[in-house]
Formats: structure tokens, C-alpha cells, sequence
């Protein structure tokens, strides 16, 4: 029973969306319908994308970029720049949990070659590369999995995609400029950021890099997504095998039990209507308000059932994923990093984070409306 509690407290999210997709059951009985409702095509793209991006963190590729860019670093300003814009650009292609996962650890090894015993500059840090993580993410079908489901089932184009999420990343990433400048800036000696650089392996960089570009060939529908499966799984399993267990497979499993609910409630037909209609015209903000209870990866797939204003639920997943720590599950990386390694610092990192995201939610819900 302990096991079962603390697996529940550690994949709540996942726990909520088995026991809503069983839950539907009692209304639709399973059967054959249920096939219709699983997307494969954005299952295997997830799965193929984790796979990637885990092996190339594996050999140190992000970590190795990171430090040739601080090489040049001489001030608490450019090394903040450089830490925070790489958390925003990087979300771009590696997504914004893989992100977090490569620069935080990497900032606090930082923060301690530098010897800054600053402690509200380094929470004012990976604050603000958690958000950026966040919000550099959506500008990219590939930043994070509601993109990439949304980009996937909706068919819409790259311009489409990008005209809608350009204007709030490009606020974002000004708005992130601000908050730097707002530090003290202070002199520091050169940086010499040790790697692991008996991890990298030239012919494992080429390997992922491939199957990155089949990836991307997949997701622009010029490449089947079963044979990219198939050559992922065969690559993974001659030559990494140990990357099968980096994959985030709860993830994949919350999208099937959301897809099961979502289907189910498609077939209730009065349900069905008297959602699709309180959503109407209001996707953006029930999906930022959704968001900030169950997270905005399982606000896509339950709103995705009940409106097809793709680019609306595009802007308000993503603009979701500020507000409370749970809104993006990615800002829990961040967080238990701080917790695990500055547990002191837990309380003071709710505070600037609470702050730092509710500043970032009224501009960019302000952008919203004004363009209405």
C-alpha cells in the first residue's frame, strides 16, 4: 500500500488520467471505437523525440555547448544571459524539460566553480530559466508535447503554427532581458566548466543526429512515422541500449489514458455539447485557468475534444504553463533540483517563482486580449 501512495504522490497526473479513462468506461463500454482514439502517429513522435534528445544528453553534448559559451563570460550579467538564453533557445528543438534537466544541474555546478554565495541570484537564475524554458519552448512544433499533439492531429502549416506563437515568445524572451538587467552586475574570473568529455562519442553525436532530422522529416509528414519507430527502436537497441530507460514512458501513458477519456465523452453526446459550447470562444482562457490545476500537457488533450481552435489552444497551453508550479510539469525539474541541492532555499524559490510567473502570465495575457 506505501508503494501504491508514493507512486501515486510521485505520477499524480498519470494517476488522474487512468482513473478518468476508467472512469468513462461506465458510460462507453470498450470496443473497437477505443482504436480511433489513440493518436499513434504523436505517441511514437514523443517517444522517438525522448529517445533522441536522452542520447545526446547521455554524451554530453548540451552541457559541452554550455561551457564553450561561458568561456568568454567576465560578469555576473553575461553569465546570467548566458545560462537563461540557453534554457530559451534550446527549448526550441530539445524540448523544455530536457532543457531544465541539462541547464539547472549545470548552473549550480556553475554557481559553485564561480564561488558567488549569492543564494538570491542563483533562485532569481533558474527561475527565470524555468520560465524561459517554457516559454522559448512554444514557439516550436518540437518545444513541448502539446505542441507536438497539437501540430501532429491538426494539419495545420509551419506558418500557421508560428504565427500564432511568435508574438508571445518574442515578448517573452524581452521580457526575460528585463529581469537580467535588473541584477547587479559584478566581475567575475574566467569560467572553466569541467565535462565529461570521455562521455562523448563521435559516432553516437551522428547517430541521434539522424534520427533527430528523421524526427523532424516525420513531424513535416515526409517520412512514415512506423518506419521511424522501427529505426529508432533497431538503432537504440544495437548500439544504446541503456537509453530505453531515460525514456519518460508515464508521459506517453497519461496521453492514452486522456485519449480514452476525451474519446468517451466525444460519444456522449449531450456532454459533448454542452462543453464544446461553455469553451467556445473562450479556449484561451479556460486553458490557462485548466492549466494551473492539472497541468497544460493534460489540458491540450481534454480541451482538444471539445474545440478544434488549434492555434487558440496553442497560445493557451503554452501561456498555461506559467502560474503555479504544477501549470508546466517541466518547472518540477527545476524545482526539485533546488529542494534536493539548496533545501534551504525551497520556500524563498516558491516566492520568486510565484512572482516571476504571475508578471510573465498578465503581460502575456494582456498581449492576448489587446490583440482581440
Amino acid at each position: 500500500m506505501n508503494r501504491i501512495i508514493d507512486f501515486a504522490k510521485r505520477e499524480t497526473i498519470l494517476c488522474v488520467a487512468i482513473a478518468m479513462g476508467i472512469l468513462s468506461m461506465l458510460w462507453v463500454h470498450p470496443d473497437r471505437g477505443y482504436i480511433e482514439y489513440i493518436n499513434t502517429d504523436t505517441l511514437i513522435l514523443l517517444f522517438c523525440l525522448m529517445a533522441v534528445m536522452a542520447g545526446l544528453d547521455s554524451i554530453g553534448v548540451f552541457s559541452m555547448a554550455g561551457a564553450q559559451l561561458l568561456k568568454r563570460v567576465r560578469s555576473t550579467r553575461a553569465l546570467e544571459t548566458v545560462l537563461i538564453l540557453l534554457c530559451f533557445f534550446t527549448s526550441m528543438i530539445i524540448t523544455n524539460d530536457i532543457a531544465l534537466i541539462t541547464f539547472v544541474p549545470f548552473t549550480l555546478q556553475v554557481f559553485k566553480m564561480t564561488g558567488i554565495k549569492d543564494d538570491k541570484r542563483l533562485v532569481g537564475i533558474i527561475v527565470l530559466q524555468t520560465i524561459a524554458a517554457n516559454m522559448g519552448s512554444m514557439l516550436t512544433p518540437i518545444g513541448n508535447p502539446q505542441n507536438i499533439y497539437f501540430y501532429s492531429i491538426s494539419g495545420m502549416s509551419l506558418w500557421d503554427f508560428f504565427s500564432a506563437t511568435l508574438p508571445y515568445t518574442a515578448v517573452s524572451f524581452v521580457l526575460l532581458i528585463i529581469f537580467i538587467f535588473f541584477g547587479k552586475n559584478l566581475e567575475i574570473d574566467n569560467i572553466e566548466v569541467d565535462n565529461d568529455k570521455e562521455a562523448f562519442s563521435l559516432g553516437k553525436a551522428v547517430l541521434y543526429t539522424l534520427l533527430f532530422l528523421l524526427s523532424i522529416s516525420a513531424l513535416a509528414r515526409k517520412f512514415p512515422y512506423g518506419v521511424l519507430l522501427a529505426v529508432v527502436v533497431i538503432a537504440l537497441a544495437v548500439f544504446d541500449r541503456k537509453i530505453f530507460k531515460s525514456i519518460d514512458y508515464t508521459l506517453l501513458l497519461t496521453f492514452v489514458g486522456f485519449f480514452v477519456f476525451t474519446g468517451n465523452v466525444g460519444r456522449i453526446e449531450d456532454i459533448h455539447s454542452l462543453i464544446a459550447e461553455c469553451i467556445n470562444g473562450r479556449e484561451v482562457v479556460i486553458s490557462v485557468l485548466l492549466s494551473q490545476v492539472i497541468s497544460n500537457v493534460p489540458a491540450a488533450l481534454l480541451l482538444s475534444g471539445f474545440s478544434q481552435r488549434w492555434q487558440l489552444l496553442i497560445i493557451g497551453t503554452d501561456i498555461g504553463g506559467l502560474g503555479t508550479l504544477i501549470a508546466s510539469m517541466a518547472s518540477l525539474i527545476s524545482y526539485k533540483y533546488i529542494a534536493k541541492q539548496h533545501s534551504g532555499l525551497r520556500l524563498s524559490y516558491l516566492w520568486y517563482f510565484t512572482i516571476g510567473n504571475i508578471v510573465f502570465l498578465f503581460v502575456l495575457m494582456g498581449l492576448y486580449f489587446a490583440a482581440l
